[in-house]
């Protein structure tokens, strides 16, 4: 049963040792990953019977060549990107938030030990090594959860181009 709870133990005293904003990065990676994997799910699950159903409607349209027709496909091709790239603007703000929130965190740790230095009159190695310990822990945090969140990024935008691009192949005059 412990080893079940070690995570959980892992990550409380990362809260404990990096103060308030190790909440706010985690907080901000719990979205980020929730974020990734509907994304996930969307392109492995939900696009290829979107695709398939534009496909059919395009196929069973008698005319190709009109004007008209040309602007369906290009709404049609629109709609899909459009889909493809919902949520990405949330996603390309989540993954530099994380190591900003943990840049506040590290001015939050020193300004800890300015506050102890000022108190005490002296540079106490004990005082500033707890705010240190505090600023490096946030530092680390938000660089991990970023970092983390960085291939899912490029792996979306990536795949959503793709897709387009083999979308309007398939989508012949």
């Amino acid at each position: 049963m412990l080893d079940l709870l070690t995570p959980w133990n892992a990550i409380q005293s990362l809260i404990a040792g990096g103060g308030p904003f190790v909440i706010w990065i985690f907080i901000n990676g719990v979205l980020l990953w929730g974020l990734s994997f509907e994304r996930w799910w969307y392109f492995s699950r939900v696009l290829p019977r979107e695709m398939d159903e534009m496909l059919q409607r395009w196929h069973s349209r008698p005319d190709h060549v009109s004007w008209c027709a040309r602007q369906i496909r290009v709404a049609m091709v629109s709609r899909l990107n459009s889909n493809m790239s919902a949520n990405m603007p949330v996603l390309l703000v989540m993954v530099p938030m994380a190591p900003l929130l943990g840049l506040i965190g590290t001015v939050s740790g020193m300004l800890e030990v300015f506050d102890s230095m000022a108190i005490r009159g002296s540079a106490d190695a004990r005082t500033m090594a707890d705010g240190v310990s505090e600023a490096m822990i946030c530092t680390l945090t938000g660089l991990a959860v970023s970092i983390t969140g960085l291939p899912w990024l490029h792996h979306f935008r990536q795949r959503a181009r793709e897709q387009t691009e083999f979308f309007q192949d398939k989508l012949t005059f």
